[in-house]
Order: C-alpha cells, then structure tokens, then sequence
C-alpha cells in the first residue's frame, strides 16, 4: 500500500483519538460515578476514535461501509464541544471546570481544539461525507438525546457533585442553579446549533464535491 499524504494524515488521527482515549481511561478521574463519562467532551472524543477506527478501515480496504451519518454527527459534536467550552469558560472558568483552572495544556489543546479540527477536516475534504443528511440527522438527535437522559436521569441521582442552588450531580456546574425548564431550553437551543452547525459543514462539503469531484476513497 502507497504510504500517502491522506493516510498519513488517517493514522496520525487516529492515534492521536487512541491515546487520549487509554489515557482517559486511565487518569480520567473515576472520584464521582461514571468518571470521565460525565461529559460530553469525553464522548465526543470516543466516537472520534471509532470514526477514525472506520476510516483507517476504509482506507486500508478493510471494509466498504461509509458510516457517513456517524462521522457527520461526530463532526458537529466535537464542534460544539468546542464552542460550548471555551464560550462557557471565557464567561466563567468554574462553570465547566472543577476549580476555574484549565488542565494539561496539551489535554486541552486536543479536545478542545486540535481532535475536534481533525475530524472535521477528515469528514469534509478526505471523506467527504454529508451525502445523506438524514442519517446525520437522527445520529445527531439520538446521540445528544442520550447525553441529555444519561445526565438528568443517571447522573443527577447518582452525584452528589457539582452543585448548584437547584440541584447536583448534573456534570456541568451551572446546569446545577438552572431549574428544569431552563435546562431543557438549554439543551434545545444547543440542539439547535447543532443542526445549523450540520448545515453549514454539509454547505461546505457540497462545494467541495463541486470543486474537486474526485473519489474520496481508493
């Protein structure tokens, strides 16, 4: 197999996704139930992995199925993650952050940057997904509907921490001084610029199909 640009770009992804995973796992910090799972950062960075897991499987003519609607979905999750975070930390630092300091540089620097970008750049210019909107789609509402249960219905009675004047347990601690109806205003309109998000990459993809209409794979 040609050693490439593309797939030294792949492995590279993907390794990067690997590490920080078993990393994670590791030193994710299992003081409160579900440890690290509590975010939806952490989740992000896991459908990372497995998207570049299937991409790597496609590049090496391992497998033929796209998963064209999961790499869409794990595009826009990894972009809100990263505009939710550094919107919410630049308003205030303890509102996604257990003691208002960022963590190790390079940590921060992946999840919050770097992975995110990677995933983004794979799904539109290697890729080039966002054919099929509707598998996107119902990716992106089931996956964020599962964060928003497993949060309210599992992590709320299981944690006792962060709290807030309202509540507990919620993983992020402004969540915990939003009473319910202004929580799930928060969750929609988040839902809602992920849609607008899905949109604009699927724009942007469309254009780059247009421009340089050559196969994305072997």
């Amino acid at each position: 197999m040609t050693i490439s640009p593309r797939l030294i770009f792949r492995w590279t992804a993907f390794l990067l996704a690997a590490g920080y995973c078993v990393r994670m796992l590791i030193f994710g910090g299992w003081d409160h139930f579900a440890g690290p799972f509590r975010y939806l950062t952490v989740w992000a960075l896991f459908c990372s992995f497995w998207a570049f897991s299937r991409m790597m499987a496609i590049e090496e003519e391992r497998s033929e199925r796209r998963w064209d609607g999961f790499v869409c979905m794990t595009a826009v999750i990894n972009t809100m993650v990263v505009f939710l975070y550094w919107r919410l930390y630049f308003a205030d630092p303890t509102s996604v952050t257990s003691d208002g300091e960022l963590g190790a540089w390079h940590l921060e620097l992946y999840l919050h940057g770097l992975g995110p970008a990677l995933q983004v750049i794979d799904s539109i210019f290697i890729h080039r997904a966002y054919r099929r909107l509707g598998a996107a789609l119902v990716w992106l509402l089931g996956v964020i509907g599962a964060y928003v249960l497993w949060a309210e219905l599992v992590l709320q009675p299981l944690n006792t921490f962060p709290a807030g004047s309202v509540t507990s347990g919620l993983p992020y601690r402004f969540l915990n001084s939003l009473e319910l109806p202004d929580r799930a205003v928060f969750y929609g309109s988040n839902l809602a610029v992920g849609v607008v998000i899905l949109l604009i990459y699927a724009a942007i993809a469309w254009d780059v199909r247009r421009r340089s209409p050559a196969p994305a794979t072997p």
